[in-house]
């Protein structure tokens, strides 16, 4: 049995590691499956699959693939002696827990894609970057294409790329305008983009342009983007499109939005004459939310506030290349943000709202945006306010239909937490179908009112057995300099504002290995966008408690039965040997 030595005012202390058995529900499992017997068989491991883990779809052959793969793992492990070699065609208790205690083999969620990837891609949450090529805060970090490449290969699908002249006026770099920020060229991270897209899922790459660029450079991004991308680019081709194609129908594509400049134009056009409309950039809204500190608009913004029509014609000549690669038309509202959000017209588009006016629209117009993103798309970017590269509470754009709710994957933090949690989901796709109810439209035209208190439709028990592998992943005095850590887990429902609630566990003192053998229940109104969050933290008496890793589960993914639970470092990268073992049931 291991132990560990810790000093205290020069003495030594000396605790030693249990070493922790199968909890009783684990021993009752077995003995119900094995039939009383010592050993479970791939028939037997089978049942206990169908029967208690819910896994329906569960033959012999998966069972006996799972028996294998669990004596293989262990091999690596332990030395495997001539008497465990002849048992290796089943489980014995104590390799029935360790089998429990695999995510690979036993996890919460399903890892394969489940949801169907034929509808409109206005019917599912994408997941969405926003100002994707930072490294660090939104005032002086380093652009690179390297944030850009680790957020696909995360499977982020929707990458922003902010585009600016060069200071020769004969390129294209990406940056943050205005500020401190040094660029970075287009086309690395064009280049970087068509050679990461699908490593993590198949889905559709979505590129959304924030353009500050003259007509000139416009025409060579087309040209660029053609080059770079060719048959994976996808574009219509008609002027417009009446509904958005599906996520299958383009898997291993790149699709660009943008907004389009014969629009740019035209609304300087009228700008000219008096209109009070804003420039035609696509992010004006966006800039002026960033604050006063930050003028975004590009030299061609500026000057072509003296555009006259003689100008806007020629300009006109060059502007259908570029425009005809944009599949997804993009605007900020113009007028009314009631009349943004009217539904006219056969077309389909993609409209952009920081948070704050996202949180407007929610309280004086929910259901014009729930009924708007049925058919369109709707894209919900941070506040610039957050020069720290910090994000807002998802919920609020994800119970109001919004697909693009655009977080700085750069950072980290308990939203960040949340967005990794939601898109675990339909194996990690990037892809997650919206639930029915904000799809549907009653009888007299109604739609999902956000506002309103639904009944509970779902409950969910979560029982907390016990963790392992801290004193794997860390070392000795990480938590605590003078004894083993002092774990506790805490857990809630993020959600809509019914369904949220906390809980914890009691701490366990002095243990690398903590038994907790808590049950919690969860009532929930909206299961269907409940995420369930776990943060384990080591108690400390004079100090902010440790962290000690976390993790996400979207509540409509999770698996009942007992089950592995991986955690996850504070930038959501998973720990190498870090688990709880928890039960999930739906009742």
């Amino acid at each position: 049995m291991a132990s560990y030595k810790y000093k205290v005012l020069g003495f030594s202390r000396k605790f030693k590691m249990s070493e922790v058995g199968p909890p009783p529900d684990v021993k009752e499992a077995f003995s119900k499956f094995a039939d009383g017997g010592d050993q479970m068989s791939a028939d037997q491991l089978r049942r206990f699959k169908v029967e208690h883990q819910c896994e329906v779809d569960c033959t012999v052959s998966d069972a006996e693939r799972f028996i294998q793969e669990f004596h293989r793992s262990r091999s690596h492990d332990t030395t495997t002696s001539t008497t465990q070699q002849k048992q290796q065609h089943g489980l014995c208790l104590l390799d029935f827990f360790h089998f429990l205690f695999l995510d690979h083999l036993n996890g919460p969620i399903k890892s394969k894609v489940h949801h169907d990837m034929n509808a409109p891609l206005s019917h599912y949450f994408i997941y969405t970057g926003h100002n994707s090529y930072l490294t660090g805060n939104q005032l002086s970090s380093e652009c690179s294409d390297a944030p850009v490449i680790k957020a696909l290969q995360r499977g982020v699908r929707v990458i922003e790329l902010d585009l600016w002249p060069n200071s020769t006026k004969d390129d294209v770099n990406v940056l943050h305008g205005r500020t401190l920020t040094t660029p970075v060229k287009l086309i690395r991270c064009l280049k970087s983009i068509k050679e990461h897209a699908f490593v993590k899922s198949p889905y559709p790459v979505i590129i959304t342009l924030e353009d500050h660029l003259t007509h000139d450079l416009q025409a060579k991004v087309a040209e660029m983007v053609t080059q770079i991308f060719g048959e994976m680019l996808y574009y219509p081709q008609g002027e417009c499109l009446a509904e958005f194609p599906s996520p299958e129908l383009l898997k291993h594509r790149v699709v660009i939005s943008t907004k389009p400049p014969k629009e740019y134009l035209e609304t300087k056009h009228i700008k000219d004459k008096g209109s009070i409309l804003t420039n035609g950039r696509e992010s004006s809204e966006e800039a002026s939310a960033k604050g006063p500190e930050v003028d975004e608009r590009s030299e061609s913004d500026q000057d072509d506030e003296d555009v006259n029509v003689c100008d806007y014609k020629l300009v006109q000549q060059a502007a259908p290349k570029y425009k005809r690669l944009i599949t997804i038309h993009a605007g900020k509202p113009k007028g009314s943000l009631k009349d943004a959000l009217s539904v006219v017209g056969d077309e389909v588009k993609r409209l952009s709202l920081s948070e704050q006016e996202l949180e407007k629209a929610a309280t004086s117009h929910g259901t014009e945006v729930v009924r708007f993103t049925q058919r369109n798309l709707l894209r919900v970017y941070p506040k610039g306010t957050r020069v720290t590269s910090s994000n807002y509470k998802p919920h609020i754009g994800w119970m109001h239909g919004a697909q693009m709710v655009a977080f700085n994957m750069q950072g980290y933090g308990k939203s960040l937490w949340l967005m990794h949690g939601m898109f675990r989901a339909n194996g990690e796709c990037g892809y997650v179908k919206k639930p029915d109810f904000l799809m549907q439209t009653g009888s007299r035209n109604e739609v999902f009112d956000p506002k309103r208190t639904l009944l509970v439709k779902k409950t969910l028990k979560v029982k907390v057995y016990m963790g392992d592998g801290w004193h794997l992943d860390f070392s000795q005095t990480h938590f605590d300099a003078f004894s083993p850590p002092d774990f506790y887990t805490k857990i809630r429902i993020v959600g809509v504002q019914a369904d949220a609630i906390k809980k914890k566990t009691k701490i366990i003192e002095d243990d690398w290995t903590p038994v907790w053998d808590e049950e919690f229940t969860f009532a929930l109104t909206v299961p269907e966008l409940a995420l369930l969050q776990i943060v384990v933290r080591e108690y400390d008496v004079s100090e902010k408690d440790d962290f000690g890793g976390q993790t996400c589960l979207p509540v409509s993914e999770i698996r009942p039965g007992i089950r592995a639970v991986s955690l996850y470092n504070k930038k959501g990268e998973k720990l190498k040997s870090v688990r709880l073992l928890m039960r999930f049931q739906f009742v």
